[in-house]
C-alpha cells in the first residue's frame, strides 16, 4: 500500500483539513493555559522566562523555592494551585499539539510521497508521551514540596523534559525540510524553520539562560506547518 501511494502523482490532502483544525485549536488552546500556568515565579533567573519552564528543569529544592517561594510567601499557594491546575489542562494541549502535528506529516507526506514523512508522523506522539511522563513527574515533586519534601522523582525529571523538546525540534526540522520541497518562497520559510531549532539544544544545556528560547523556537515549525495547512486546504476545497 506505501509504495502504491508512493507511486501516485503529487496531489492537495484533505489531510490539511484536519492539520489546519488541529493548529487552530492547538493555537487557541496554547494561548488560553499560557493565562492558567503562574505569570511570575517567586525569584526565578530571567533566562527561564515563563515560571512552567522554571519548574520543568528544576534540578532541586532550592529551583523550586524560587520558582514556588517559601512557605511564609502569601503568594506560594496561589503559585502551586495555578501550576496544577495549568498541567491537570496539559494534557488536552498534549493531545491537540500530537495531533497538529502528527496530521500535518501525513499530509506532507501524501503531497511529497517521501516516506520518511510518513515516520516522521510519529515523532509528535512520542514527544506527547514524554510530555505526559513529565508530567506525572511534576506532579509528585510538587506534592512532595508543598510538605516539605523532597521527591526522588527529580532525578528522572531531565530525561522525558529533554526528549519532549528534542522531538518537537526534530519535527520542526522535518516541517522544515518537507517545505523546502515545495517552491521558492516555502523553501525560504522552511530554512527559518530549520535554524530555529539549533536554541533547543542551548535550552536544554543551560536552560537558565536559554530555556525562554524554546517557544519561538517551536513557533518557528507550528507557524509554518499551519500555513501550509490554510494552503492546503483552500488547494484541496477547489
Amino acid at each position: 500500500w506505501i509504495e502504491t501511494q508512493r507511486d501516485r502523482p503529487a496531489a492537495p490532502t484533505r489531510l490539511w483539513h484536519w492539520t489546519l483544525a488541529f493548529g487552530i485549536a492547538t493555537l487557541l488552546f496554547g494561548l488560553y493555559l499560557r493565562q492558567v500556568f503562574p505569570q511570575a515565579g517567586h525569584d526565578i533567573a530571567p533566562g527561564y522566562g515563563a515560571p512552567v519552564l522554571a519548574f520543568e528543569f528544576a534540578g532541586g529544592q532550592s529551583d523550586l523555592e524560587a520558582i514556588f517561594g517559601f512557605f511564609t510567601d502569601p503568594e506560594q499557594v496561589k503559585r502551586l494551585a495555578a501550576m496544577r491546575a495549568g498541567n491537570e489542562r496539559d494534557y488536552i494541549y498534549m493531545l491537540l499539539y500530537a495531533g497538529f502535528l502528527g496530521c500535518g506529516c501525513l499530509a506532507l507526506w501524501r503531497e511529497l510521497r517521501a516516506r520518511w514523512l510518513l515516520a516522521a508522523a510519529g515523532i509528535p506522539v512520542v514527544a506527547a508521551l514524554c510530555d505526559a511522563y513529565e508530567n506525572w513527574l511534576l506532579f509528585d515533586i510538587q506534592a512532595a514540596f508543598t510538605i516539605g519534601d523532597y521527591s526522588p522523582a527529580m532525578a528522572s525529571l531531565p530525561y522525558p523534559v529533554a526528549a519532549k523538546f528534542l522531538a518537537l525540534a526534530l519535527t520542526n526540522v522535518v516541517i522544515g525540510a518537507a517545505a523546502t520541497q515545495l517552491g521558492r518562497w516555502w523553501a525560504l520559510f522552511g530554512t527559518v524553520a530549520i535554524l530555529a531549532a539549533i536554541p533547543t539544544a542551548m535550552a536544554i544545556i543551560t536552560p537558565a539562560a536559554f530555556a525562554w528560547a524554546l517557544i519561538p523556537s517551536a513557533a518557528g515549525g507550528w507557524l509554518l506547518l499551519l500555513a501550509l495547512a490554510a494552503t492546503g486546504s483552500w488547494q484541496a476545497a477547489r
